[in-house]
């Protein structure tokens, strides 16, 4: 099949999406975030991109402090929501019906309704262009048991985490194998 050459864009796929909390247990906020991933497994270590206009960079870059919740798909609707307002002027949480549980190391809450938070602490800013990069390291994870597998690990075909492909949103695959399982070796 022949290719075609497309500009420069935003393709790598699938991406993660999150719901960021941030301020704190008297004011929180909520943000969706596509541009997040793993950015270091010693410490562990995370970065989310957020354009320096939206509400939710300005109370990051104040505390320097931030939560992210793994929504599940039964949440779409309302992850799209706090995706296209703005907490400015908005009560999210009370908007969605989101429960706000206090976290233990920082001061933006979990957001009780998804099954997986990541409390996180900055330790970097980078300007990268149209988004501002926050690196964070990962201070404590909650996870709901019913997502945690008999290893203590993430079961995310029991969490049902959302994905996100050029402006589309996603149910993450089948589960197909784990990491290592070719020792080493192709087969013939």
């Amino acid at each position: 099949m022949p290719r075609r050459t497309l500009k420069p864009s935003a393709a790598l796929y699938p991406m993660p999406v999150v719901l960021v909390t941030c301020g704190d247990m008297e004011r929180p906020n909520i943000i969706t975030i596509a541009w997040t991933g793993i950015a270091c497994s010693d410490p562990p270590t995370v970065s989310i991109s957020i354009r320096p206009n939206r509400y939710s960079h300005e109370l990051i870059q104040r505390s320097g402090e931030f939560v992210i919740n793994i929504p599940t798909l039964e949440l779409l609707e309302k992850v799209d929501f706090c995706g296209v307002t703005s907490g400015r002027d908005r009560d999210k949480f009370g908007e969605c019906g989101f429960t706000a549980l206090p976290a233990t190391k920082v001061k933006p809450p979990l957001i009780g309704e998804c099954p997986i938070n990541l409390e996180c602490t900055v330790t970097q800013m980078l300007p990268i262009g149209a988004h501002d990069m926050f690196l964070a390291r990962i201070e404590v994870v909650h996870g709901e048991s019913d997502v945690i597998d008999e290893k203590g690990r993430i079961d995310a075909s029991r969490a049902i985490p959302i994905t996100f492909v050029t402006y589309n949103y996603y149910r993450l695959g089948d589960y197909l194998n784990s990491y290592g399982f070719t020792g080493g070796r192709l087969s013939e």
